[in-house]
């Protein structure tokens, strides 16, 4: 018989069902393919939802907010519609956008909370990637002229207002008096509410027509900076320079990722630590497999020794026990695949379902950033956990193999 024959299969797949003899060695198998199923399956679920709150948060941060900022220095940006018009032309820039910013505190008769007013032509917030297609109540027509405002549904809601209602802006940079300056306070209404997906964009910002943001800011015709989206964020530093080029007069780039930099930092750090740990998991779980298989060994001494007497190899005897072991790893990380795959393919239905049971809210979207749990599987990872699995179960199932081989018939007799 050769290597790894029909013989040593069936030997093997047989020591692999439930015994009478070897109760104890069976129920460590059994606990070990468990553990394997478990842990292969928290990996997977918790690299993908780490991904998908990585993709997420990029995906509506980028949405909401431009790739590049570019700010003037040394004088005001009153050029701004020739700037933002020379940027446009770049190639690989998709859209130019000029704004004025400020914070201001929004008050309604319910209640108050800070905000950050951004001001934005008609034609530019109807092409912005992350407004356009997420308002929820209301409309833009007549924006530009009507003198009202968009908000999220998380200040609407958190100010208990509906379109048509005033909302009160505070600013504390208002005119110029004799006794100082004065505060500057104006109702707007409110004509459109959005719904980007992040607690912090929904719940705190106020969008106005760029005229009437320059006015209640006093901005004597200039803006507060020009936003730049590109085709491909990746490309953010090789676009850079063009576009400083482009803009013809003293301006500073600010890009996604300096902006964002400790935000998706910690979000990689984390992701890397939570990776380890489980691999740590897995590697204690292979340890469950080295029981399993010593066990065993242990309670076969006897079948061993008579299949040694009938002509079976000592190289036979390891690989009857390394094919037994391996089937453990393999299945166990079988079994985990699947379950992880299919927990992130469902994971808003079993968030739903634990939070009914359990009559809590499960993820808060005002400590997690987003309103829902996102999941995103990357195969090559897939991949990587799977070969580390099987990798890590390599040597755990050697060792008992080796045993089962070097066993001398006559002992195992004996002893038997």
């Amino acid at each position: 018989m050769g290597p790894f024959s029909a013989f040593e299969w069936m030997v093997a797949l047989r020591y692999l069902m439930p015994h009478r003899k070897g109760v104890l060695a069976s129920l460590i198998s059994v606990i070990s393919f468990l553990s394997f199923t478990m842990a292969v399956a928290a990996l997977i679920i918790v690299l993908s939802v780490m991904n998908g709150f990585r993709v997420e948060l990029q995906s509506k941060l980028l949405g909401f907010n431009g790739h590049i900022v570019v700010s003037p220095y040394e004088t005001p940006l009153t050029d701004y519609d020739a700037v933002a018009g020379h940027i446009a032309k770049v190639p690989g820039v998709n859209l130019a956008v000029p704004f004025v910013e400020g914070q201001v505190l929004v008050s309604s008769p319910l209640s108050a909370s800070g905000a950050l007013v951004r001001g934005l032509k008609l034609a530019d917030l109807k092409r912005l990637p992350g407004l356009a297609s997420n308002i929820k109540d209301g409309t833009l027509d007549n924006f530009d002229q009507g003198g009202g405002v968009v908000i999220g549904t998380r200040l609407a809601s958190a100010l208990g207002l509906q379109i048509g209602d005033g909302i009160t802006l505070i600013s504390p940079k208002g005119d110029q008096t004799a006794f100082g300056t004065t505060p500057r306070t104006k109702v707007y209404p409110v004509v459109a509410t959005f719904e980007v997906g992040m607690s912090d964009i929904d719940s705190g910002f106020v969008i106005m027509p760029l005229q009437e943001a320059q006015a209640y800011f006093n901005r004597d015709g200039d803006v507060t900076a020009v936003e730049v989206y590109i085709d491909n964020p990746d490309q953010v530093q090789s676009e850079s320079e063009a576009i400083k080029a482009a803009a013809g007069r003293p301006v500073s780039l600010v890009d996604w990722r300096q902006r964002n930099s400790a935000f998706f930092t910690a979000l990689q750090v984390q992701r890397n630590v939570m990776f380890m740990i489980l691999m740590i998991i897995v590697a204690v779980v292979t340890l469950g497999v080295v029981s399993a298989m010593v066990m065993l060994v242990q309670s076969k001494q006897t079948d061993i020794a008579i299949m040694r007497t009938m002509g079976a190899t000592r190289g036979a005897m390891l690989r009857v026990f390394f094919i037994t072991g391996m089937a453990i790893g393999f299945l166990g990380t079988l079994s985990g695949l699947l379950t992880g795959l299919l927990f992130c393919r469902y994971i808003d239905n079993i968030q739903a379902f634990i939070s009914w049971l359990s009559n809590t809210q499960l993820f808060s979207s005002e400590i997690y950033f987003l309103s829902r749990l996102p999941a995103k599987t990357d195969p090559t990872e897939v991949a990587v956990v799977v070969i580390a699995t099987m990798a890590l179960c390599l040597p755990a199932t050697l060792y008992p193999a080796w045993r089962a081989a070097k066993l001398d018939p006559v002992d195992a007799l004996r002893g038997g």
